[in-house]
């Protein structure tokens, strides 16, 4: 058997785990896609000279972080709307200018992650590893502490391991490692990112914020939200705090009359997650955002809207549809 043969076959099955690994290193989907891609590259031109003396999915694993942090010298982190500044205070006023050039923080959908495997224990960790509240938080880390705390907190490498990566000692490790954590809770203090994968209670309540978002109901959707719920739409740089607040910039500028959206069901970062199209002037409708909602006891406490249409692609869905096209959540 040819090398190329033979790497294809075996290095395959790691594509999906290795994009989870850069996604949480990079924040983008766009951007783990192109460093899985140069892993492969380097692993094939590196094969040849594959001992074996670590297992063939520790030597990708390595590839693969070396080229993050490559990606990552000359990048800044990737924020949402409420990293960089105060919340707004008047929802019926003209927002701020969306602001395109930012590198915004992305989605990514739990199919790309969890193509590789069968076993609902590894798909579950999976998904709860890439929570969009962890996401979000590691990018207040340093390169070499986001790495660290990946690979010790989430792959379970041992600090010897993550030592010899890193060229460095056990002893630098494990500071790395405290100093990582303790970012961490200072950046996600509220504990959003620990939270069970998505259950049969959580896929009634997307299906009612779908419904009551397309009837444009916006009593029903600030009836689900959580009192101090987040409302945040990227490259929007405002934002909005509070079951009111949000009301009323929903029912001022968003949902002003029932059928504007189409929403169907999809699931992004281990959440359920919602994809709107917005209706034209044709009658049909467009891509427009990627909704991704975070849940705790029965309550919707966040709602992050992507607002690009770009990442439809990565989800698989269309830039259009007609309104007879779209399936209705619920009905």
């Amino acid at each position: 058997m040819a090398v190329s043969e033979d790497f294809a076959r075996l290095i395959d099955p790691f594509r999906p785990e290795l994009l989870a690994h850069c996604y949480r290193m990079l924040g983008s989907v766009h951007d783990a896609e192109d460093q899985v891609q140069e892993t492969m590259i380097r692993a094939w031109r590196s094969y040849g000279d594959f001992e074996g003396r670590a297992s063939l999915r520790t030597w990708l694993y390595r590839i693969a972080t070396n080229a993050c942090l490559r990606a990552l010298e000359n990048s800044g982190r990737r924020p949402l709307p409420s990293g960089l500044g105060g919340p707004g205070e008047y929802p019926e006023a003209p927002l701020a200018a969306a602001q395109p050039e930012i590198p915004w923080l992305q989605p990514i959908p739990d199919a790309l992650v969890s193509a590789g495997s069968a076993d609902p224990a590894e798909i579950a960790a999976s998904r709860q590893a890439t929570r969009l509240a962890l996401i979000a938080a590691l990018q207040y880390l340093p390169a070499r502490q986001r790495a660290v705390l990946i690979l010790r907190d989430v792959l379970r490498w041992r600090a010897a391991e993550v030592a010899e990566l890193l060229g460095t000692t056990t002893t630098a490790v494990n500071r790395m490692l405290q100093r990582a954590r303790e970012r961490l809770e200072q950046a996600a203090p509220d504990q959003d990112r620990i939270h069970e994968p998505a259950d049969e209670q959580d896929r009634a309540l997307l299906d009612r914020f779908a419904t009551a978002f397309e009837d444009a109901d916006v009593t029903a959707v600030v009836q689900l939200l959580r009192e101090d719920a987040v409302f945040e739409m990227p490259p929007e740089v405002t934002w909005f705090t509070g079951q009111e607040l949000i009301g009323r910039f929903l029912r001022s500028q968003v949902l002003t009359g029932p059928g504007r959206f189409q929403m169907i069901p999809v699931a992004a970062n281990g959440q359920p997650a919602l994809a709107a199209y917005i209706r034209g002037h044709d009658g049909g409708y467009r891509a427009h955002s990627i909704c991704v909602l975070t849940i705790a006891a029965s309550q919707v406490t966040r709602v992050t809207s992507f607002n690009d249409p770009g990442l439809f692609a990565t989800f698989s869905l269309p830039q259009t549809v007609a309104a007879a096209a779209v399936p209705v959540p619920g009905r």
